[in-house]
Formats: C-alpha cells, structure tokens, sequence
C-alpha cells in the first residue's frame, strides 16, 4: 500500500517541529508537554473534589498561585510537591510506573 506524501504522523511532526527524540530541543519539548499534562491532571482531581485552587492551597501549606502555575504547566513540580497535593490535599494514590 502506498504511503500518502501529503500525510504526517504525529512522531513525524514533532521530528520536525522539535527534532529527533534524544535532541535538547525535542527533550525540552517534552519535559514541558508532561508538566503540562501533570498540570491538567491536578486541575481535573481538583475539579472532581469540588475544591477551588485557593482550597487545595490551603489543605497543604501553599499560595493558590502555586496551585495556579502547576496547574497551567509553568511550574516544575518536585515529587514531593507532587505526593502532597495528589495523596493528602486531593485524597488520590500515586502510582509510578516506568517503561
């Protein structure tokens, strides 16, 4: 079967956007698409516990502007941070899981 010229994978994209994976560029990509991500995934648990990022704030000992920049992905998140907002600010479990 043919392969259509005119059509990209999503890998192909990002080669092209951002370079091969391993570049600096590509590797910086990414590291700020997973806090981005890790970001969406606090604001939804936070949505779904009907608490606002002033209450989650509270519940462990930081400012609802932190709360704010890590849920928009332009904070880096210690794992620690992570473990305190997740399992005692959100009630949540943390998994790890390596591939």
């Amino acid at each position: 079967m043919a392969k259509n010229k005119a059509i990209t994978t999503f890998d192909e994209h990002l080669e092209e956007q951002y370079g091969k994976r391993g570049t600096e560029s590509r590797t910086e990509f990414e590291i700020k698409a997973k806090s981005f991500l890790i970001g969406e995934v606090i604001k939804e648990e936070r949505r779904l516990a009907n608490l606002t990022q002033e209450q989650l704030a509270d519940k462990i000992g930081a400012k609802k502007s932190f709360i704010s920049r890590i849920e928009n992905g332009k904070s880096d998140i210690q794992l620690s941070t992570l473990y305190r907002l997740l399992e005692f600010g959100l009630g949540k479990k943390i998994e790890l899981l390596v591939h």
